[in-house]
């Protein structure tokens, strides 16, 4: 219970900032430009809290449903740019009013919410790097036998410096940067001694998309180096029977050293009801084991056992001076927002298969992991969504700031404005397919 309520508390806090950020910047700027604005809620549903501008113009709510929000502008909505609905209004206010106000700005207004997104995550991105966090070296711990890493003549202890010409300092940015070369040899930067030396790494193109690998262990051949160990046995398992026991740590498969989870499992599913050799270190002691892993209903081999894995190397503090803080914070957000657009294009055209959308529940958890792990990785994790959220209110869907702006387009082609029953309609369309999408994405958090 005490899991469901952090877990919980740290998703509202998350949506209740980010949606402020997005609706405060369509909140300033209508204001700026002169637009009535009548109401700037945070939630849906029923008002926990209300009051009034100092103009007595604006009602500013909390509603009791915090997972969005709105800024409701005079002659925003269809209904309201009737004819009939117009001329009921002063003169005051129909020069105030959102929809007769020029292209230029209500087109600014449009791109003012996810723009202050943006300006969000790049704040947010700035911080990290200036507060400073824990980071995976990159640092090679295990080069695969026969691998293009062994070709390219790289070596354990070596640490990876640069990418393509792009320095990298933890192994995230070093996978990060290696997704970019798929297909393509790269140039790698390593430092061993005191001494920087260039190795030319071939990656060659895959079948499946290299958003979805880990491209440095299944394209590359080499990673971190990770000490794999038994966290828990299941009872009446393969790894009972046959002395596997918590805590022992996990050597050599069949003669093969082991150096990720991935690589364990499938040499034991390759395995069922065949004895394989593993070599485990027990305290101080090696031991030798012959284990016949259970086939399970798909005729893969099981040992029922939960593994964990823990780096070979510690983690280091990465903190940036104040420029380079600057400097990562647009990067890293221009870096986010090209891979959020490169994860839609894909998904429509099915590169991505789309059970990896997440939806409601997979933020939620994911909130509450990184609120777990600390401010830096909760603030991370809030700047990735700020940009998604700024990325998918721009895509061109009715409904959405991308949306509006494609209207505007369209208006400005034919020189007036469209008709209310046109925006009426296709507005209807667009929520359709976004409560469709929400509800795919829901549908894909319980499946998992």
């Amino acid at each position: 219970m005490t899991e469901i309520i952090h877990t919980s508390l740290a998703f509202v806090v998350a949506i209740a900032v980010l949606v402020a950020v997005h609706e405060y910047g369509h909140f300033t700027m209508a204001r700026r430009l002169g637009i009535k604005v009548e109401k700037f809620s945070i939630g849906f549903g029923p008002a926990l809290f209300s009051w009034r501008s100092r103009d007595q113009e604006v009602l500013y709510v909390i509603a009791a449903i915090p997972l969005g929000g709105y800024v409701k502008m005079l002659g925003e909505n269809p209904d309201e740019q009737t004819d009939e609905t117009q001329d009921q209004l002063s003169d005051e206010d129909k020069a105030r009013a959102f929809n007769n106000q020029p292209v230029w700005k209500r087109a600014a207004v449009a791109v003012a919410g996810p723009g202050y997104n943006f300006l969000f995550a790049i704040i947010i991105y700035m911080v990290v790097g200036w507060i400073g966090q824990l980071v995976l070296p990159p640092v090679i711990g295990d080069v695969a036998p026969a691998s293009m890493a062994e070709q390219a003549g790289l070596h354990v202890g070596e640490r990876v410096v640069s990418v393509g010409g792009s320095p990298v300092h933890s192994w995230q940015q070093l996978e990060e940067k290696l997704k970019q070369h798929v297909g393509s040899t790269v140039t790698l930067e390593l430092s061993q001694d005191g001494s920087i030396i260039k190795r030319q790494l071939r990656l060659p193109a895959q079948k499946k998309d290299p958003l979805l690998m880990n491209v440095a262990d299944q394209v590359a051949g080499f990673s971190p180096g990770l000490i794999i160990h038994i966290d828990e046995v299941m009872a009446d398992s393969a790894a009972q029977r046959f002395g596997l026991r918590k805590g022992d740590i996990i050597k050599q498969i069949n003669g093969w050293p082991v150096s990720n989870i991935r690589q364990f499992i499938t040499r034991v599913k390759a395995n069922a009801g065949q004895p394989v050799t593993m070599v485990i270190q027990r305290g101080q002691t090696l031991m030798t084991l012959n284990v016949i892993p259970s086939p399970d209903q798909k005729k893969q081999g099981r040992l029922g056992v939960r593994l964990a894995s823990q780096s070979l190397y510690d983690s280091e503090e990465y903190r940036m001076g104040l420029f380079e803080g600057v400097q990562y914070g647009f990067a890293r957000t221009w870096e986010m927002t090209v891979m959020t657009l490169g994860v839609f294009g894909k998904m429509v055209t099915s590169a991505i298969p789309a059970d990896n959308l997440g939806g409601p529940i997979a933020i939620a958890q994911l909130a509450g992991k990184t609120a777990d792990m600390g401010l830096v990785y909760f603030l991370g994790f809030m700047a990735l969504i700020s940009v998604n959220l700024g990325v998918l209110n721009l895509l061109p869907v009715p409904i959405l700031d991308g949306g509006l702006l494609l209207y505007l387009g369209m208006e400005k082609l034919r020189g007036k404005p469209l008709s209310p029953k046109f925006l009426e309609i296709t507005q209807m369309m667009g929520l359709v397919l976004i409560v469709s999408l929400m509800m795919f994405a829901f549908y894909n958090d319980l499946s998992r």
